[in-house]
């Protein structure tokens, strides 16, 4: 049986993780989420590169600030407010939703910090995985992997290599110095003298974005990263539509003296 893995600081949503195996959970299942409350306070969704242009329609895409900037979509702009899930605690309906979520439960991760190989792992806290009458089976009655856990494997997986392909691209955009400290400020009609302005993210430089030279700007163009990149800057228009969300939701707080939200 497979030791459990190294838990020092688990990803978002997960607060325990257990390595799938035919021997501890033959015989579970899994069952859907009956709503989304496991995200409702969550304001930020780790997003990967292959999900810009379907991401973009919905949420503002931004960077994470520091040395190691990553992409999340933008549920909300404070910390535990997400104006798209309902007061009945299920996500809006015609959204885009990140690959993030749909794989939760499950991850791939390592279970010996000395090693690469990743296993198949999942939450036991999630409340869907365990011994259930209904569900889809882990396991079949010879103790293999069903299909519905090899497509969960290979989901995984897949996004692995999405997150790969994706700090790949962070780190051209940090090669081309064109990220910059991001800065937004939103004024509402009944404080038009004290603007919510939101700051602690990364954005593209528009400027700097024009002033590459004309080679540089073509290899973009022909790798695709010209459109990852037109992709982000267009969401960004978004930022003030979320804040309406969630000013419509009374969860917009009082404006400081110095105009910080």
């Amino acid at each position: 049986m497979a030791s459990a893995p190294q838990q020092p600081q688990l990803p978002l949503f997960y607060n325990e993780l257990a390595p799938l195996n035919s021997q501890d959970h033959g015989d579970f299942k899994v069952g859907t989420f009956e709503d989304a409350s496991f995200l409702a306070e969550t304001h930020a969704i780790p997003l990967t590169v292959d999900e810009f242009i379907d991401a973009q329609r919905n949420y503002p895409i931004v960077f994470t600030a520091g040395e190691n900037p990553l992409p999340i979509a933008l549920f909300g702009l404070n910390e535990g407010v997400n104006t798209f899930v309902g007061e009945d605690s299920k996500l809006l309906p015609d959204v885009y939703v990140p690959a993030y979520i749909r794989r939760y439960p499950f991850i791939l991760a390592k279970l010996k910090p000395d090693t690469d190989d990743m296993s198949l792992c999942f939450d036991p806290t999630s409340g869907v995985v365990g011994k259930r009458d209904e569900g889809q089976a882990l396991f079949d009655g010879e103790k293999k992997p069903t299909e519905y856990t090899n497509g969960v494997l290979e989901f995984c997986r897949k996004f692995e290599e999405s997150g790969q392909r994706t700090r790949a691209f962070l780190e051209e955009l940090k090669k081309l110095d064109i990220l910059m400290d991001g800065e937004i400020a939103i004024t509402r009609s009944d404080t038009p003298d004290k603007p919510f302005v939101y700051r602690g993210f990364q954005m593209v430089d528009e400027n700097k974005l024009k002033e590459l030279p004309a080679d540089t700007l073509e290899t973009l163009n022909k790798n695709g990263m010209i459109m990852l990149i037109h992709a982000h800057m267009f969401s960004m228009n978004l930022m003030k539509r979320l804040f309406e969300r969630q000013s419509a939701m009374g969860k917009v707080p009082a404006p400081a003296a110095n105009g910080a939200a």
